[in-house]
């Protein structure tokens, strides 16, 4: 009998580095791109540039690296695509959840939507404290930033975000 290759010893590193963060590395891209193809192959892309670098980064940084080359070629992918506007976007085909779902989907879609809304780095911020749930001086380290400047762009996020979706108690809407 043959034993799943996930359940086999991890000698090489980069399997190791691959096998603990693949998933919320594809779930990070997510938070930028639209597509989980698109996302999956930007962070199979990340690892392939690490492996040809034969992990020279510094141990114990890699996932912040990898988290950095994801976010980078998310951001390329994001701008290529800004300049083919032209062509019209390819509509998933909806599922037919369970209404809860489907009201827990919509607005997973609408705040996502919202989020790509954002700035730029106010976006990256966010969905890097949020979804990935690093800590402040990891996301500064991430996109090379101060952490000054990390609490700055989260916290005029957060407030952009509050802004579209909580009523203001004294608009007539």
């Amino acid at each position: 009998m043959t034993t799943p290759v996930a359940a086999q010893p991890v000698d090489d590193p980069l399997v190791a580095l691959h096998r603990r963060h693949y998933r919320d590395l594809v779930h990070l891209a997510s938070l930028l791109l639209d597509e989980i193809g698109e996302c999956e192959e930007v962070v199979q892309d990340a690892f392939a540039r690490l492996a040809r670098r034969g992990l020279t980064v510094d141990p114990g940084h890699e996932a912040a690296y990898l988290r950095s080359m994801v976010l980078n070629a998310a951001r390329s992918r994001l701008r290529r695509r800004q300049r083919r506007r032209a062509w019209p976007r390819a509509v998933t085909p909806p599922v037919e959840p369970a209404e809860e779902t489907a009201l827990r989907q919509v607005e997973t879609t609408r705040v996502l939507a919202a989020l790509r809304e954002l700035p730029r780095r106010q976006a990256e911020v966010l969905a890097l404290r949020y979804q990935a749930g690093l800590s402040e001086s990891e996301i500064a380290a991430t996109l090379g930033i101060s952490a000054g400047s990390v609490k700055t762009h989260a916290h005029r996020g957060l407030t952009a975000l509050r802004q579209r979706f909580v009523p203001d108690p004294g608009d007539p809407r």
